[in-house]
């Protein structure tokens, strides 16, 4: 019988882990998303309305009439093109969707007032902690995530080279990458086929978008998500970081709270 056909015991072991990778990796990613709703408790999808997690958004409405909610970190430095498509998915799609932003701030007053101008240039570990770890861990505990939809791609390169469909991470975090496997060109067919909304911003040079302070157009050929952090080695948010590592080189006390999720 196929392990993805069995129920599951949480939180899962690394053998189960192996054996599920090993079937899922045969599956589309439709076939991925359609077991996770089924299987998977507590699922939801964190996204930043990058194209791939909007081809996620895509293939669940067609997959479920209950999707898993939305849970999007609003960092207070996006783009307006970024908010707006936030807008034109909520017209489109019938998902749940949950805003967090960083911890007392309803804007980048807010934040500047709190933690000064420019924290990214000063230390881009605690920002990334304040902007997007603690927000979504608040997220977690409040609504009790247990595993989340992601769009990363081993295409990205990276630490994304070896990117599996599904994951743990050191806090118990179950994340499913349904779109591991595809490339660029797969995930902008899928959009343009189906009419997906997208950033505004895609047809003006940029490819993967993120804050405006750390984001830049890509040059002709250049890797897809090389106009993030241009310059410097940094190659992920820290939403998918050795959080120990994070939290050390950010400054803060190991005994920060963060949530565990596999509990």
């Amino acid at each position: 019988m196929s392990i993805l056909s069995q129920s599951l015991e949480f939180p899962l072991t690394p053998e189960t882990l192996n054996s599920l990778n090993q079937e899922l990796r045969e599956l589309t990613p439709e076939e991925i998303l359609a077991w996770a709703v089924e299987r998977i408790p507590g699922l939801y999808q964190t996204t930043a309305f990058g194209l791939t997690g909007l081809v996620a958004i895509d293939m669940l409405s067609k997959i479920t009439t209950s999707p898993p909610p939305l849970i999007f970190l609003d960092t207070l430095y996006h783009f307006s093109e970024t908010y707006d498509l936030v807008e034109e998915v909520k017209r489109k799609y019938d998902t749940p969707l949950h805003v967090y932003k960083p911890h007392n701030c309803e804007n980048v007053h807010d934040f500047e007032r709190l933690h000064g101008e420019k924290l990214w240039e000063r230390n881009e570990d605690l920002y990334d902690y304040l902007i997007k770890v603690e927000p979504a861990r608040r997220a977690y505990e409040e609504h009790n995530v247990k595993a989340v939809i992601t769009g990363r791609r081993a295409s990205q390169g990276a630490d994304r080279a070896s990117l599996q469909p599904l994951e743990v991470d050191s806090t118990g975090l179950i994340k499913i990458n349904p779109l591991f496997a595809w490339n660029f060109h797969l995930v902008e067919w899928h959009v343009d086929f189906y009419e997906v909304p997208k950033n505004k911003l895609l047809g003006q040079g940029y490819r993967s978008i993120g804050d405006w302070h750390s984001t830049s157009k890509v040059k002709e050929g250049g890797d897809e998500r090389s106009g993030r952090w241009a310059g410097r080695e940094k190659t992920e948010c820290g939403l998918h970081r050795d959080l120990k590592v994070m939290k050390a080189n950010a400054g803060l006390d190991a005994a920060t709270p963060v949530v565990s999720v596999g509990a």
